[in-house]
């Protein structure tokens, strides 16, 4: 009877054994989990202080004399550079939504996620807040490519946005639930010289005259800046009703035009009428990540391809815009990992990250050729008329031009 008790115990223990390992109710799975903050907590977060050092990779701004660190959603570091050789660092703005900026005389205008704030510069010492544009512009945090599910059970309530995502392992959802997360990934994939400043080849914000344009991933929105403390949100123009296409990710002005750099291509938009600007002309490529410069009838664009940015190989695309509605193709230099890139006096500049900075002879626009290469990690560029300011991994590098398409170091920031 015992033996009899024994045998029907292992077997049911065998038994369960089977059954868990069939069951996959405990098995884990990586959640991308909202983060929430208050629009009020966020507006109040705002301050201005002394310098500060930072660990974080960020874009170049720079005007006649001073240069600016952007790091996104952290802040703006201000230097004074008036003297290149010796960059001193002044300021630092708060701003926890920050993502690009602009600067035209005396006013700096920055995003805060939602918002657009005007920063009176005119005393460096003491920059001032003296406008805040509520709820004017789109913003979509990136969403963690590593991520299985997204949890849509956690949302945003009224005053309150999503400011970004936070990695969880959860329990992986069964039956129902499964499909509803599988729904909710596929929805949020889907749905993500005359005062004026000069940004690098990133940059998103560009001023026009008496008009700020911004962009986020599908519209371009126009500000009326002719009153810096009484600026306002003059328009949102849809422009993937105009291209039908990929995600917005840099602007480049030249006279008129607007040149739009996107997932997709290049697009020109006319900008004359600076408060109504309109869709001229496209040049498409396959899916990959690219900024673009314009100088006088020729545009250049980067085009990377692997990882998020698509499947295309790494080049340089030159651009005929002499025919603004028809932009043609002139022709193709192929460069490993090309990130941003600058044009001055016929020669061109192109970082490529680990790969070093290039210095291409683009006089002739039909055969680019590579002059020199500078060993640093950088990944954009800004050619002022008077030297280079280059921007990499936790640091800035300028340089002064030297003769045979050669640089010379003047000044590196480290942080």
């Amino acid at each position: 009877m015992k033996f009899l008790k024994s045998l029907i115990a292992c077997c049911s223990l065998v038994l369960f054994a089977s059954c868990s390992s069939d069951d996959t109710s405990n098995e884990k799975a990586l959640f991308a989990v909202p983060v929430i903050k208050s629009l009020v907590s966020i507006r109040n977060s705002v301050t201005v202080s002394a310098a500060r050092q930072t660990n974080s990779d960020g874009k170049i701004y720079a005007t006649e004399n001073l240069l600016f660190y952007v790091v996104k959603e952290s802040g703006v570091h201000v230097f004074n550079n008036s003297n290149p050789a010796l960059p001193v660092n002044i300021a630092f703005i708060n701003l926890e939504g920050v993502h690009d900026i602009a600067v035209k005389g005396n006013y700096l205008y920055a995003d805060n996620y939602v918002d657009l704030l005007v920063f009176d510069i005119s005393n460096i010492t003491s920059i001032t807040l003296v406008q805040t544009i509520e709820n004017a512009i789109s913003f979509s945090p990136d969403f963690p490519t590593t991520a299985e599910f997204y949890d849509y059970t956690i949302n945003a309530n009224l005053g309150e946005i999503v400011t970004g995502y936070r990695l969880e392992n959860k329990n992986r959802p069964q039956g129902q639930n499964l499909i509803m997360m599988e729904d909710a990934m596929t929805g949020i994939l889907s749905s993500n010289g005359n005062g004026v400043g000069i940004g690098g080849s990133y940059a998103r914000f560009q001023i026009n005259n008496n008009a700020l344009y911004t962009i986020d991933d599908y519209q371009l929105n126009v500000f009326n800046i002719s009153n810096p403390v009484n600026s306002f949100f003059d328009k949102a123009v849809y422009m993937t009703d105009w291209f039908g296409g990929g995600q917005f990710e840099t602007l480049f002005l030249q006279k008129e035009f607007l040149f739009v750099g996107s997932t997709s291509g290049m697009y020109t938009v006319n900008a004359e009428d600076e408060f109504n600007p309109y869709f001229v002309s496209g040049f498409s490529h396959a899916t990959a990540c690219d900024p673009v410069v314009v100088f006088g009838n020729t545009a250049y664009i980067t085009v990377r391809g692997g990882s998020s940015c698509g499947a295309i190989e790494d080049q340089v695309n030159v651009i005929d815009v002499t025919d603004i509605s028809n932009p043609t193709l002139l022709s193709t230099y192929l460069l490993n990992q090309p990130y941003g890139l600058g044009i001055r006096d016929g020669v061109l500049y192109v970082c490529c990250g680990s790969e070093g900075l290039k210095v291409l002879d683009a006089s002739n626009s039909s055969n680019l050729t590579l002059q020199n290469t500078y060993n640093e990690n950088l990944i954009d560029v800004i050619p002022l008329s008077s030297h280079l300011i280059a921007v990499g991994n936790n640091k800035i590098i300028q340089y002064n031009y030297g003769p045979n398409f050669s640089l010379q170091f003047i000044s590196e920031i480290n942080f």
